[in-house]
């Protein structure tokens, strides 16, 4: 078996839009705080990985919280050389912990607040991951591989963008883990 998608390299594509002073000076990936812009009302973000190019485009009105809190990760390169780390089919396929440990470290207990579900968790919607409560996402999210709404959206899993383009390449990302 092909085991495909072990990186994913991001690039934010909504840089192109805005002035190149927006990228000059990066807030330091250790304090979550500094983090802070709020999104615009939607964006695109490109994902390269080993397998292909995928674009998620993200709706700040679905989930504002979540939005604001991808946009400032990605721009600051939060999710750059990440792994995909859990893989489940018929599930999702979930990513988002930093390479860095002391990074991980800090982001840990950086949490954001609850969004209300307006988007159902449908096929190749984004998420962000929970520790049993929507107030514990931090900055693990994972993309639905079917429609997980029945399941999900009564547990406050608050869907803030889509997968656009790629949806292929998302689809052959090694599932033959599972959990592990």
């Amino acid at each position: 078996m092909t085991r495909v998608l072990k990186t994913l390299a991001v690039t934010l594509a909504v840089a192109m839009l805005l002035p190149a002073a927006a990228f000059a000076q990066k807030p330091s990936l250790k304090t979550p705080v500094s983090l802070n812009e709020k999104a615009p009302a939607t964006y695109k973000v490109r994902f390269d990985t080993t397998a292909g190019v995928f674009v998620v485009s993200v709706t700040r009105d679905w989930a504002p919280l979540g939005a604001d809190r991808f946009y400032n990760l990605v721009k600051n390169g939060f999710y750059d050389e990440a792994r995909f780390f859990r893989a489940i089919s018929g599930f999702m396929v979930q990513f988002g912990i930093h390479a860095d440990p002391a990074v991980s470290a800090v982001w840990r207990n950086a949490r954001i607040g609850v969004d209300p579900v307006k988007e159902g968790s449908k096929p190749m919607r984004i998420v962000y991951a929970m520790g049993g409560t929507p107030d514990t996402r931090t900055t693990q999210v994972f993309i639905n591989f079917v429609d997980n709404s029945a399941s999900l959206d009564k547990l406050g899993f608050a869907a803030f963008g889509d997968v656009t383009e790629g949806q292929d390449v998302v689809r052959k990302i090694f599932t033959g883990y599972g959990e592990g």
